[in-house]
């Protein structure tokens, strides 16, 4: 029987606290159902499992949630879209809710279809996952159980709160018996709720490892792994086993390139083709800030995975292509991989020892290298990679890795990921830090990218999330205090709801 205390949130989910029970009771620390909700029932306070119903169905909110109160807007407002005479919201209405910035990137147009389509998959109202002030989280109720997901909607924080951002992150339904009873190993003083959070995550999203880390400029880092790294056999995950970082690995790239502009070695508004030697880019113009920024509109090569990295020789003249309109942002690898080849024509080393000196070493991150194939498995601690299989049971990934290094090639610890997003910019002079945090181009919603990095101005965060086949990575830094939050698993899924609900959390 468990003795810890805990607290409801403020609008605590019926559902969830269901599914925990049957959760515990499936991983061996209860006899029966009964004996699982009456724990639970204690843990939050209450003598009894009909006494912790109540609380739930009839308690009162102590503060005011704006926004799940703009969520259950759409539910309500659209839940009749079908009906004969249902009419669209009329745009002052619609301006009552969505902020101007969702509008600009998304017209009514686009979003209303979008909104009615979603509408109904909150039949009954939502059931919270998370509900906080500015973000609230969602399940989207679907009679297909390998579609389950959940939508995430962000509200201004001064009123009148309208929503200014909205995003579904889909999640593959497991039933996985291997994922029961999950041991969790850590690493520095862990805050409660971290360990809150890092067990509701774990159970769901069905993941069979998850490392979270976190670390102030003036707090003492910490690191909490859950899960296993491999799971036939069974192989516990440790805070310092490596995974693959995915697209996370261009903050590094840009962060190498940027050490190289305060050289001297290279300017920003540079065509990037004047530093390239073994490769060109179909548009000579392209400079290398929009490389950075993902704005030069440069084509991601199909096959940007392999089972090993293909020796540098053998693209020798090859012609990187062009196609999205130049200044407007759309992620390309392509451009990374560009740029990978420029810092070693710059250097006269290849990408990997090259990054390794500009960044890797000067910052200590022992931890982090990149193979030229995906390590065979406990070769140098790292972990096998999953996807979800029809059963919703796990199976192991094809051992394939980015054969575009700058891009993607980067394997990592969450530990070695903090003391990058902490310490990145002591390698550079403060102008050029500043510029990269300064939005270069828009995103989708109301996000800006800088020289690499992802810009959230409603929550002031800087980050990035990668995903390859079997692992997900995320880093997220909270500019006003400086708090970085890293994620890592050995499945991919979307990990942006989690990186934000632990910043929320240990605000």
């Amino acid at each position: 029987m468990s003795d810890r205390s805990r607290s409801l949130p403020d609008r605590p989910s019926l559902r969830y606290l269901k599914t925990e029970a049957k959760r515990r009771l499936r991983a061996g620390e209860f006899t029966t159902l009964d004996e699982a909700q009456l724990t639970i029932a204690r843990e939050h306070g209450a003598p009894s499992w009909a006494a912790l119903k109540r609380i739930v169905e009839d308690g009162a909110v102590p503060r005011q949630r704006h926004a799940s109160r703009q969520l259950r807007w759409i539910a309500a407002r659209f839940a009749d879209v079908h009906a004969p005479a249902w009419h669209p919201p009329t745009d002052k209405e619609l301006r009552e809710h969505v902020h101007e910035w969702l509008l600009e990137a998304m017209p009514p147009e686009e979003l209303l279809p979008r909104l009615m389509k979603l509408a109904p998959r909150l039949h009954g109202g939502p059931v919270l996952v998370e509900d906080t002030p500015t973000h609230a989280l969602a399940r989207l109720d679907s009679a297909d159980l390998a579609a389950v997901a959940q939508l995430q909607v962000v509200v201004e924080p001064t009123p009148p709160h309208r929503l200014v951002g909205f995003r579904v992150h889909p999640a593959a339904a497991i039933d996985d018996p291997r994922l029961t009873a999950p041991g969790t190993r850590t690493e520095g003083r862990i805050p409660p709720v971290a360990m809150e959070v890092a067990e509701q995550v774990f159970a769901e999203f069905g993941l069979p490892g998850m490392v979270l880390a976190s670390a102030g400029p003036r707090d003492t880092a910490w690191a909490l792994a859950r899960g296993w790294a491999a799971l036939d056999p069974s192989e516990p995950l440790t805070t310092r086993h490596r995974f693959p970082a995915g697209c996370v690995t261009t903050l590094v790239t840009a962060t190498a390139v940027l050490r190289l502009v305060a050289a001297g070695r290279v300017g920003l508004d540079d065509p990037a083709g004047r530093h390239l030697h073994t490769v060109r880019l179909a548009d000579p113009d392209v400079t290398v800030r929009e490389l950075l920024s993902h704005t030069g509109g440069v084509d991601t090569p199909s096959a940007w995975l392999a089972d090993r990295v293909p020796d540098p020789q053998d693209l020798f003249g090859r012609v990187i292509p062009c196609g999205g309109p130049r200044g407007r942002h759309e992620h390309s690898d392509g451009g990374y991989a560009a740029l990978g080849l420029l810092v070693e024509n710059l250097t006269g080393s290849p990408f990997p020892q090259a990054v390794t000196d500009l960044v890797l070493r000067p910052l200590g991150m022992a931890d982090s290298f990149f193979p030229d194939r995906w390590p065979a498995r406990g070769e140098a601690g790292t972990v096998t990679g999953y996807v979800a299989f029809e059963d919703g049971t796990l199976i192991p990934v094809r051992r394939r890795v980015s054969t575009m290094p700058a891009a993607g090639g980067l394997w990592t610890t969450a530990p070695d990921l903090v003391r990058f997003g902490l310490n990145w910019a002591s390698l550079l002079p403060g102008e050029l830090a500043r510029q990269a945090l300064t939005p270069q181009a828009a995103l989708p919603g109301t996000g800006h990218v800088g020289l690499g990095w992802e810009l959230d101005r409603t929550a002031r965060i800087a980050g990035c999330t990668g995903h390859l086949p079997g692992a997900s990575a995320a880093l997220a830094v909270r500019l006003r205090d400086r708090r970085v939050q890293a994620t890592l698993t050995n499945r991919s899924t979307p990990l942006e709801p989690v990186n934000g609900r632990l910043l929320r959390a240990l605000t």
